[in-house]
Parts: structure tokens; C-alpha cells; sequence
């Protein structure tokens, strides 16, 4: 959960690093089959795999963008984004590993963020809206309990928990990325465990910058950069961020970021500040996948423990993985999420 725009304003870079795995790392040996280039039925050939979905909402109808890749009726992966307000595109990682799994997915951008239409309303930056958004995005792709696998990161954890808590029966797995179930409980977690191991002098200037509200000081993002986002966020010198990230967080929507989880980048004060599903994890019934990054903004110890409150929950550590743990760790993230989604599709699911 962070301010993306700022980052990316911050500093032009000199250099992208691409970080390739072998292709044993990732989740699979073998080539897709043929029929997972088979177009034959879905309505996006002719624009590559892009459909614009109308989306009904309490102040009209507008569209929400979407992508996909691959055939696979069995298993189909739709991607919700962090943010609120970021895009698709920090995803773009998912395309070094999940076709040669041959699994189906869709990138989508929520509505208000970059390739969708952008509202200028602000009733519509609800978590309920949100939802039922989801669903209209699933009924449109024609996904059901047969086939429908939701991940979530981040924010989009939040929206995949409180979607799967409403619509479960419509899910055949459900994916809570780098998200805790609360809120407070991500709070009382950066406060006691991220601040105190940051360089004390530099959290002085960042909490005296916050307090007269300079968010946009060039200074603030000088201090948390190397003191926090390579640390915790992308574990590795910024000049070296991965383009789909730097474009991702160029991209991000503040008109719905700042509202929602609030100006700081140490903590939510937003819509979202008291969100707490905790007590609710316990009726989640279908598969669940909690992934972690061992040096996560959010607290992996939680993550954890989410795991084993969810009635089918597994449990995936990144080890050298930050909140962007896909690119951190990509082998295992992705290794996992398709090995969850085989399991699960082979009815061979097992904590």
C-alpha cells in the first residue's frame, strides 16, 4: 500500500534491470499445449486479447480495461491491483511464468485507474463498489466456480477478501497477496517493527515533513526510498526497478489513493484506516493461497496466521522478497501460485 506517482517523479532512470528465471523455476517444465493458443470463441481476438467492460455504477455506466493471455477453460486467473488507483501493469512479471504453465489470466484495471475510465466522483471510492465491480468484471469473462481464481495484492487483497466473503460461491480458489486482514493490525506493525529499524534521524525528518503535511517535498521520497521502499517495496537499488513497476506507479490515480489509504507512506489514515477482516477469515471457505514476503511491508508473521484461521488455507514465504514480491522472489511467488492452482484444479489441494 503506496504512494506510486511520487516514486516514480523522484528520480529518471539510468538503467532496467530485467531479472530472468530459468524455465525450471517456473512452476513447470513443460510447454503449454496447443489449445492454449486456441482463440477459437473468445470475443478479444480481433484487439489481441483487450475487451473494455462496461461496468454499472450508482453514477452511470463507465469501462474498466482488461487483457488476456492464454486458453485454459479449467483455470482462469483474474489479477486486481494494488493501490487503490496503481494499474495492471506491475503484473506484467505473471508473463515469464504463468504461459508456459498454461494458465489463463487477465490483467485489469480497476475503474478509476490508468487504461480505464476515470470518474471524477468520489462516492464511487468505496470498497462495496469496488466488489460488485469485480463481479461485473466476472460475469463479463464468463468465469465461474469451475474455473475462477481470484489473486488479490496489496489493496487488491483487500478487494479479493471482501469479494470472496460475499460471492463465494463463484470462486474455484482465492489469491491474498502481500495483505494483512487488518488494518489497525498493519499499523500497530509498522509502528512497532518498520519505524523502530529505520535509521531513527532519518524517521525524525520523515515524521517532521509529514506533519506539516509536505508529502510532495522532493525530500520526503529522498529519505524513504533508500531507507524504506528498497528495503521493504523492491528490494533493490531504485535505478534498478523493472519497467513495468516504474510505469505502474508513474500511472497511479491519487484522487483515489490518497482517500482511500491515506498521504503516508508509513501507515493508512484513508477510508481503509479501520478495515478488519480478521474475525471473518474463518468463512472463507475455498482454497486460499496467503502469500508473504519474508521483509514485506506487511507483517509475514500475520500472513501466517491468516493462513491457518482460513478453513483451506496455505501458507507461501518469499524469502528475499519485499511487498512486490513477484519480482523480489519471482520463482517461488509464481511457483507457488501455479502449483496452488494445479492443486486445487486436480482436487489435490492440501495445506
Amino acid at each position: 500500500m503506496t504512494r506510486l506517482r511520487a516514486i516514480a517523479a523522484f528520480v529518471a532512470l539510468s538503467a532496467i534491470a530485467s531479472c530472468a528465471a530459468p524455465a525450471a523455476d517456473r512452476g513447470t517444465a513443460a510447454a503449454p499445449p496447443a489449445s492454449y493458443f486456441d482463440t477459437t470463441g473468445h470475443a478479444d481476438v480481433y484487439s489481441g486479447g483487450v475487451r473494455l467492460i462496461a461496468v454499472n455504477t450508482p453514477k452511470g455506466t463507465f469501462h474498466v480495461w482488461t487483457k488476456r493471455t492464454g486458453n485454459n477453460p479449467r483455470i482462469k486467473l483474474l489479477l486486481l491491483h494494488g493501490g487503490p488507483g496503481a494499474t495492471h501493469e506491475y503484473f506484467e512479471s505473471a508473463d515469464s511464468y504463468l504461459p508456459a504453465a498454461g494458465i489463463e489470466y487477465y490483467y485489469y484495471d480497476q475503474l478509476g485507474s490508468f487504461y480505464s475510465d476515470q470518474p471524477k466522483d468520489s462516492s464511487l471510492w468505496r470498497t462495496e463498489r469496488f466488489v460488485e465491480e469485480v463481479e461485473q468484471v466476472r460475469k463479463a469473462l464468463g468465469m465461474d466456480s469451475t474455473n475462477f481464481f481470484l489473486l488479490g495484492h496489496s489493496w487488491g487483497g483487500i478487494l479479493a477478501t471482501e469479494y470472496a466473503l460475499k460471492y463465494p460461491k463463484n470462486l474455484k480458489g482465492l489469491i491474498i497477496s502481500n495483505m494483512m486482514s487488518s488494518i489497525p493490525a498493519y499499523q500497530e506493525y509498522a509502528n512497532k517493527v518498520l519505524m523502530p529499524a529505520m535509521d531513527q534521524k532519518v524517521l525524525a525528518e520523515v515524521k517532521a515533513l509529514e506533519a506539516k503535511k509536505k508529502y510532495a517535498d522532493p525530500r520526503y521520497m529522498e529519505l524513504l526510498i533508500p531507507s524504506h521502499y528498497e528495503k521493504h517495496i523492491l528490494r533493490r537499488p531504485y535505478a534498478e526497478w523493472p519497467d513495468p513497476v516504474i510505469r505502474a506507479f508513474k500511472h497511479i490515480n491519487e484522487d483515489i489513493y490518497i482517500p482511500m489509504q491515506g498521504p503516508s507512506e508509513l501507515g493508512a489514515s484513508g477510508k481503509l484506516e479501520k478495515w478488519d477482516r480478521s474475525g471473518d477469515l474463518k468463512n472463507i471457505t475455498v482454497p486460499t493461497l496467503v502469500i508473504a514476503g519474508a521483509y514485506d511491508t506487511m507483517d509475514p508473521k500475520h500472513m501466517e496466521w491468516m493462513s491457518k484461521q482460513l478453513p483451506k488455507g496455505r501458507f507461501l514465504l518469499c524469502p528475499n522478497a519485499g511487498h512486490m514480491a513477484m519480482y523480489d522472489d519471482g520463482p517461488t511467488y509464481f511457483g507457488g501460485l501455479i502449483k496452488f492452482m494445479k492443486d486445487v484444479d486436480a482436487g489435490t489441494f492440501s495445506r
